[in-house]
């Protein structure tokens, strides 16, 4: 799995003009699946991204983490972060999880982070033509792939 998490003010999803997921602050994670994950992966990377502290403590230092100032989480699925650029200008996407598997897994992915934050996750729809916006604050960007426990 890899995640992009970004540290967001706001951010909000819109599939045919209608908003699917809204946050104030928080995290806007942009989740790829692919074949070769596992639960264990889903497992690691629902605790990493909730345990990030990269929110500012009263000295303006990243020591606080999501639950400590009560933010929410808009996870989006993107198959497009397992694009493969290495040959050619046109990304191959062959990494990325077919439907069958990257929508259970989505899905765990939803109700994991939602059981951790003792919250609702906002969500996008899976396969949509989603319209993303947000206020990246800081900007503060985070990748992490389960394959590469860096």
């Amino acid at each position: 799995m890899r995640a992009v998490i970004q540290r967001v003010s706001e951010a909000s999803c819109r599939v045919d003009g209608n908003i699917t997921g809204q946050i104030g602050i928080g995290f806007l994670v942009l989740l790829g699946v692919e074949d070769a994950d596992t639960d264990d992966d889903l497992q690691w990377l629902a605790q990493k991204i909730t345990g990030l502290r990269v929110f500012g403590d009263e000295s303006g230092l990243m020591n606080k983490a999501l639950a400590d100032i009560g933010g929410d989480i808009l996870l989006i699925s993107q198959f497009t972060l397992f694009a493969q650029t290495k040959k050619g200008n046109r990304p191959s996407f062959l990494r990325a999880a077919r439907p069958d598997k990257a929508i259970p897994m989505y899905e765990q992915m939803i109700k994991t982070l939602g059981t951790i934050t003792g919250k609702k996750i906002a969500t996008g729809i899976f396969g949509a033509d989603m319209k993303v916006s947000l206020v990246n604050d800081g900007p503060v960007t985070i990748t992490i792939d389960t394959k590469v426990r860096e």
